[in-house]
């Protein structure tokens, strides 16, 4: 008979949001009353906060809540009034750590694990930096142990929530008696620009603030409802390079994303995809919905039902783009709705997109119970 091998599984995912909720209408008509001088850029404005897919987000930030003549972030004559970067990042260094604390404690909870079992610790973040940085709160606020593993993954992009769960799983199969906590945690509005450029917009229109986590380690006999993680790719992908672009600026970090990005994602990543035996038949799709267009993009190229990508696209619409947050924020809403539709076992891809082009992508396996039953556990390779 073969050996059982452990079973690599994300045990536990949580998450966590601002309290500051921005209604999507409400918030394209404060900027353009913003843009009143420049009907160009309202116009747009309207058109992209319209069609991007997001019906509301939220913040950190207050100030973003208020009208236009008075809001500091919004487009205005006086630009003596728009926060620095350095002030911005006096928000984030506030801001950060209880919402990362709140994800991380929330997904401790749901692995049925605590703090002191914890051997690595992998903190995200591109939104904003400060030292001593996120991992060492962390560590003081949960009570992980002292000499935890600590890696922080920064300023990679949205794709660095998949590339954590990635090494993550690396991690463990060198040493199945890791547990690795990934925390995820940006403030994406603190960077709205004073703007009426159309790239300003653009990022204006979709992104949010959040955190997520998730512990990564062998499931055992008190785990349900995981996902099992198989093989891993991250792949730069050609003609990309000046595509997705994320700078430090003078007030906040400067944000451009190409209207290129779906049709070079439509065209390169199915090969990528192929190399973990993905195509048309495979059920499941985490996508990371960096914009509408990336999700439409794979859903058409892969002929998916609704059904298939609406984990995705009802996080867009509910919380915008978080970032690296992203990604978990979709494995969350997806395992609800397997849950919901009481499925034993499902398998499929998750996948995201940052600067670079870069594709980070692993295959998963949505596993109802980490029991095996009798039958299977004679002859499988994997507890399932």
């Amino acid at each position: 008979m073969a050996a059982v091998r452990p079973m690599i599984a994300i045990t536990g995912i949580g998450t966590a949001l601002p309290p500051y909720h921005m209604d999507q209408a409400d918030t394209a008509r404060r900027i353009v009353d913003a843009l009143s001088s420049s009907p160009d850029s309202a116009r747009w404005a309207r058109r992209i906060f319209k069609q991007c897919g997001v019906e509301s987000r939220y913040t950190c930030e207050p100030d973003l809540l208020q009208e236009a003549s008075i809001c500091r972030y919004l487009p205005q004559e006086d630009r003596s009034k728009v926060p620095s970067t350095a002030e911005r990042m006096a928000v984030y260094k506030r801001e950060s750590v209880p919402l990362a604390l709140s994800a991380a404690r929330a997904a401790l909870a749901d692995a049925k694990m605590d703090a002191e079992q914890i051997t690595h610790l992998i903190t995200v973040s591109c939104t904003g930096q400060f030292l001593p940085g996120i991992d060492a709160a962390l560590i003081r606020e949960l009570g992980l142990v002292p000499s935890v593993m600590r890696i922080p993954l920064t300023f990679i992009g949205c794709a660095a929530g998949m590339k954590a769960i990635c090494l993550s799983k690396q991690l463990v199969s060198g040493d199945p008696k890791a547990n690795v906590l990934i925390v995820c945690v940006e403030l994406c509005t603190l960077h709205i620009q004073p703007s009426g450029d159309r790239e300003a917009l653009f990022g204006a229109s979709f992104f949010g603030d959040g955190a997520s986590a998730c512990v990564i380690g062998v499931a055992s006999s008190q785990h349900q409802h995981v996902y099992q993680l198989g093989d891993e790719r991250s792949v730069l992908l050609p003609g990309g390079a000046d595509e997705m672009i994320w700078e430090i600026g003078n007030d906040g970090f400067d944000l451009y994303l190409s209207p290129n990005i779906p049709r070079l994602i439509r065209d390169h990543v199915p090969a990528e995809v192929a190399h973990l035996g993905g195509d048309e038949h495979t059920e499941l799709w985490a996508i990371h919905p960096g914009g509408k267009g990336i999700v439409e993009a794979l859903q058409s190229r892969y002929g998916l039902k609704d059904e298939q990508v609406a984990p995705s696209l009802d996080v867009l619409r509910d919380i915008g783009n978080v970032s690296s947050a992203t990604i978990l924020f979709v494995m969350k809403k997806m395992r609800e709705q397997l849950q919901e539709q009481g499925t034993e076992r499902a398998s499929g891809l998750a996948l995201a997109f940052g600067p670079g082009l870069t594709a980070e992508m692993i295959k998963i396996t949505y596993v109802a119970s980490s029991v095996p039953s009798k039958r299977r556990s004679e002859n499988a390779h994997y507890v399932s």
